[in-house]
């Protein structure tokens, strides 16, 4: 099949999968999401998103009507039906359900549940070894008081905006600043600085996604020796940085070279990026036949 659909239970082809035109994921956006891959065909990482989701729902009052042992059952079903070689991408939608036009919770008794499994693609090799180039935009974050970026919301309106401008530039990425004017995160992945031998994110308090692969990043420093912590960072920041790297659950650890014109540290993939993703390839191989419990 290589492409498979879950819809609450169901499962089917991309093209037989539906959701009603009712269901208010689709006529309001309210719905919450997470973004997986495998290794040697086993969900990476899946404790860790299930905690995610879960903490997303609660955010927008959203009942979670499964287990985490539910979720995963259903997702290796989905694995299963697709029959695709090679690594696979899972995105997992939970929407308030069909109901009555109305904003209140319960015109929506029963969630809509979404797994979507498709072979994964992963960046060309270049992106690793040479680096890639990221842009500063100017779409403002969502304030953390408006829709908090610590839900994964499935309106992404905000995300796409940025990455429509980055892609006007031919850019791997969109930069983003918040509300105060600070660098938060990218449209979709988290951002690091490496500044005199310590690797810098911006703090969850300024109005970022909790990354997965963000915490996994604190991880691997660890185990190598090297510092990592949070720290307000400015657009006048940026060309102080020895090294940048960007980060997903789909991409890893992307060395960033270039933000628009300027050009970071000596231009390539720094020993400090290239350090953290030896160590994450290195770890997620070992973890791959296990990594079912994160």
């Amino acid at each position: 099949m290589g492409i498979a659909v879950q819809v609450n239970g169901r499962i089917t082809g991309e093209r037989d999968a539906v959701v009603s035109v009712f269901d208010h994921g689709f006529v309001f956006g309210e719905g919450v999401y997470e973004v997986l891959r495998t290794y040697h065909g086993q969900p990476f990482l899946f404790d860790a998103h299930a905690r995610r989701l879960r903490e997303s729902a609660r955010r927008i009052a959203l009942d979670v009507p499964f287990s985490d042992e539910e979720l995963r059952a259903r997702i290796d079903d989905t694995l299963q039906a697709s029959g695709a070689d090679g690594e696979r991408y899972i995105r997992v939608l939970l929407t308030r359900g069909v109901g009555e036009f109305t904003y209140d919770p319960k015109a929506c008794p029963t969630p809509t549940l979404v797994i979507i499994v498709k072979p994964h693609v992963t960046p060309p090799p270049e992106v690793y070894e040479r680096g890639v180039t990221i842009s500063l935009v100017d779409v403002t974050r969502n304030h953390p008081r408006s829709i908090n970026p610590l839900i994964k919301s499935n309106n992404l309106l905000n995300n796409a905006l940025g990455m429509q401008q980055a892609c006007a530039r031919g850019s791997f990425e969109a930069l983003m600043k918040n509300y105060l004017g600070e660098i938060v995160e990218c449209s979709q992945s988290n951002v690091f600085l490496v500044r005199r031998g310590e690797v810098l994110t911006p703090p969850i308090d300024a109005g970022l996604l909790a990354g997965i692969t963000r915490a996994f990043v604190f991880d691997l420093g660890r185990e190598i020796g090297l510092p990592v912590r949070e720290a307000r960072v400015l657009e006048e920041d940026l060309p102080t940085a020895e090294e940048m790297f960007i980060t997903s659950s789909t991409r890893e650890i992307v060395p960033v070279v270039r933000v628009d014109d300027l050009v970071v540290g000596t231009g390539v993939p720094g020993p400090v990026t290239t350090a953290l993703l030896a160590r994450y390839r290195a770890h997620v191989a070992a973890l791959a036949p296990s990594a079912a419990g994160g």
